[in-house]
């Protein structure tokens, strides 16, 4: 396993968050809790799949196949995270995914996830870059996961699921999110970046504020909360990139990502980018 070079976050509970009652991101957007209309009822002028609401209470299946539909090409002036493009017809996903030359996924130009990155803390990271960085970089890491490492991993796997499952409590409720999806798939992270087993609930944190800055039951803290966390984060991961440049490469995604000849050099912030 990792040395000590990793630091563990300071945190009182790494456990799943919940969801409390708070103010809607946006106007017009549902409070929690607060039933998903409809969407036979909605105008799809005005649909904005990002309400989180939609998502939380399962109810995006009957929007998007409306916008698939009637607006397979549909623009979002006006949402939390600014306007947007929602395109949900197979063949014009294809067709803008393959052209690289018209539509960029690079964090340059806005990136693959909506809305905008602070100015003073863009994460450069492989799947947000054009050809040829993109595969370049993809290449780096791809023998972590290739058929013969999966195929070294599978008595793990089962091991790991088989105890996971004959713990779970009989009789009761539980949560199956955190206790068993979370969980193994912690587990596996923990192996492929040889990251101390004992911490592996350290990535599902960082994972979970990477994405949420403006969750207050996951960032209470806003913007200064997020950017601590993250540092924590970087700061970890640069150490064990560190170490693992120094030692003999192995198949871990870190030595993998310090001993590439395309991402050696990368920059702290890439690191954090592609290890988020």
């Amino acid at each position: 396993m990792a040395a000590d070079t990793a630091q563990s976050i300071d945190h009182p509970a790494l456990k799943r968050p919940k969801v409390s009652d708070r103010e809607p991101l946006h106007p017009g957007y549902l409070r929690v809790g607060e039933e998903v209309p409809p969407a036979s009822s909605v105008d799809i002028k005005t649909v904005d799949i990002v309400d989180p609401e939609i998502w939380r209470q399962g109810k995006y299946w009957e929007l998007l196949e409306r916008l698939r539909n009637e607006d397979p090409i549909h623009f979002t002036p006006d949402s939390f995270v600014g306007p947007y493009w929602s395109i949900t017809r197979y063949e014009d996903i294809m067709a803008i995914d393959t052209d690289h030359k018209r539509f960029s996924s690079s964090w340059e130009h806005g990136g693959i996830t909506l809305g905008e990155p602070l100015e003073d803390f863009e994460m450069p990271m492989f799947i947000a870059m054009d050809e040829p960085r993109h595969s370049e970089q993809r290449k780096t890491v791809q023998p972590a996961v290739a058929p013969n490492m999966l195929k070294e991993y599978e008595s793990l796997i089962r091991s790991r699921t088989q105890g996971l499952l004959d713990s779970l409590p009989v009789g009761e409720p539980f949560d199956w999110v955190d206790t068993v999806s979370v969980e193994l798939t912690t587990m596996m992270l923990a192996t492929l970046f040889d990251y101390p087993y004992e911490r592996r609930r350290d990535l599902t944190r960082w994972s979970d504020v990477a994405t949420n800055m403006n969750n207050p039951d996951i960032c209470p803290g806003g913007e200064e909360q997020w950017k601590q966390e993250m540092m924590t984060c970087l700061t970890t991961f640069m150490g064990l990139f560190q170490e693992r440049g120094a030692m003999d490469e192995k198949n871990d995604l870190i030595s993998l990502l310090a001993h590439g000849e395309k991402t050696r050099n990368m920059t702290p912030m890439e690191l954090l980018g592609n290890v988020i």
